[in-house]
């Protein structure tokens, strides 16, 4: 057992889907060619004033709401003094002292054990634009269109204590921002990003340690590995009496290690000061409670419906709300053949491994909801054998397939007929005589082996169920 415990706090940052960027009417869009959305505003350009996009602060608010915090219904814009190439004012317009909200909460549940994260605030800001460094190349080109894009920062309290913890929290915030429908979640395209504040102390210390910074953590694999990787140097670093440095690091994804950056910042080092082209952020009361009147559905409480209406178990119906479009892909697949547990098991099971094995992302899906509706249909029928469902779940992955129609011009549907079934059992019991004696002297467990025998006789066709009836029957 480890003589440290782990203290972890995120500081996520989440891209609003607002039409256009926080402070000008430039389009906020990903993918277009480079520093074509750029404007006099955006680029930095001297004498040029901002002017808030109102639609960010209803899409920060909702999230606020989300998760249970105070709202300040007047805050205020700030400028944060730092100098990167990619960033044409010199300085970024953040929020400091007066932040949009502040005291949220979070309940995330790991290995069945629920804790509540607390969160310290969410602020409002826009990004940096993009340096891009070609490979071989001993220069840089910067891209600006991503400038002045609309982002919320949300800043948890240090309250999580594993890697496992703070994945968890990652992907219930990335469920919440993506049902609320203020940002795609597209951590690709850095859509949902985040930075770990990763720190040790003793057991029963309640004092900070010296916290280190990860950054460059673009998937909650790589959110893991690096927390793990961290902690696991930090903790090295203490047992052979060294000391931890305050730092920045970045993830490297590819030697699954963290390395030097730069000295991390303290707040003083920005030179905060209340932006004197932007006027307060004043929230109405009307405003405010026609926002809480309008958020959609969320994920926990999807988790509690699906668990009423579609009686699945707790970790399914959780597993299946983590991700909107997978949430939305089983509900109306579940509506249309009237099999929620059945399509439940295809997409926690078949589906999953074919993401996994790929990489797809889910936003990418070509599966739709009647391909994947006919083939829990015509599992439970019995027409085809859940191991022939998952030979050809590959095709239905490409889109356009309908499963039934598949099977049958493949000559796939399941043997059900109890004749042909038993012929072929009996066949397989006279040729081991053997396992049969076996068997029949107590190693009931030998029922496996017949049942793969004669599944290889039917090329996987025979109906399961009617095997194990048959065998039952013919062994007794």
């Amino acid at each position: 057992m480890s003589m440290y415990e782990a203290v972890i706090g995120l500081e996520v940052h989440v891209h609003l889907a607002t039409a256009s960027k926080l402070f000008c009417s430039c389009p906020n869009s990903f993918g277009d060619a480079p520093n074509t959305n750029v404007c006099e505003v955006c680029s930095g350009m001297p004498g040029v004033l901002p002017v808030l996009n109102r639609k960010a602060v209803e899409y920060a608010s909702r999230m606020a709401l989300a998760i249970h915090a105070t709202i300040n219904q007047r805050s205020r814009f700030a400028r944060k003094n730092y100098f990167y190439p990619d960033m044409p004012k010199d300085y970024q317009i953040s929020q400091f002292e007066l932040p949009l909200c502040e005291h949220g909460y979070l309940d995330i549940s790991v290995a069945g054990e629920k804790r509540r994260i607390g969160i310290t605030r969410i602020h409002m800001e826009d990004d940096a634009g993009k340096n891009i460094h070609p490979q071989g190349e001993n220069f840089s080109y910067v891209d600006l269109n991503r400038a002045g894009t609309p982002l919320i920062e949300i800043v948890s309290e240090p309250d999580l204590r594993s890697a496992e913890e703070a994945v968890a929290y990652l992907k219930k915030l990335h469920a919440m921002v993506v049902s609320l429908g203020i940002s795609n979640g597209n951590m690709e395209e850095g859509c949902f990003r985040c930075d770990a504040n990763v720190s040790i102390r003793p057991m029963g210390e309640t004092r900070l340690g010296t916290r280190t910074e990860l950054k460059n953590l673009n998937s909650f694999r790589n959110v893991q590995r690096a927390i793990e990787f961290e902690i696991a140097r930090q903790t090295d670093l203490l047992d052979d009496g060294e000391k931890i440095v305050q730092e920045t690091r970045l993830y490297d994804a590819g030697r699954n290690l963290t390395a030097p950056m730069r000295s991390k910042e303290d707040a003083q080092d920005y030179r905060y000061f209340p932006d004197p082209d932007l006027l307060p952020v004043v929230i109405t009361d009307e405003e405010l409670a026609a926002w809480a009147a309008t958020q959609p559905e969320l994920p926990e409480a999807r988790m509690t419906r699906y668990m009423d209406e579609f009686h699945l178990p707790e970790q399914d119906a959780a597993q299946l709300c983590e991700d909107p479009v997978l949430a939305d892909l089983f509900e109306e697949a579940a509506r249309l053949c009237g099999q929620p547990r059945r399509v439940a098991n295809i997409m926690l099971g078949m589906l999953m491994r074919q993401l996994n094995e790929s990489g797809i992302e889910t936003t990418a899906l070509k599966l739709t909801a009647e391909p994947l509706a006919e083939l829990a249909t015509i599992i439970e029928n019995g027409t085809i054998s859940n191991k022939i469902a998952a030979d050809i779940f590959p095709e239905l992955m490409k889109g356009g397939i309908m499963p039934e129609r598949l099977v049958r011009e493949r000559g796939l549907v399941q043997v059900s007929d109890t004749g042909a079934i038993d012929a072929v059992v009996q066949k397989v019991l006279d040729a081991h005589p053997a396992e049969v004696a076996a068997y029949k002297g107590g190693k009931t467990k030998l029922v496996s082996f017949f049942v793969g025998q004669v599944m290889r006789e039917m090329r996987g066709k025979a109906n399961p169920a009617v095997v194990n009836e048959a065998l039952a029957r013919l062994l007794a």
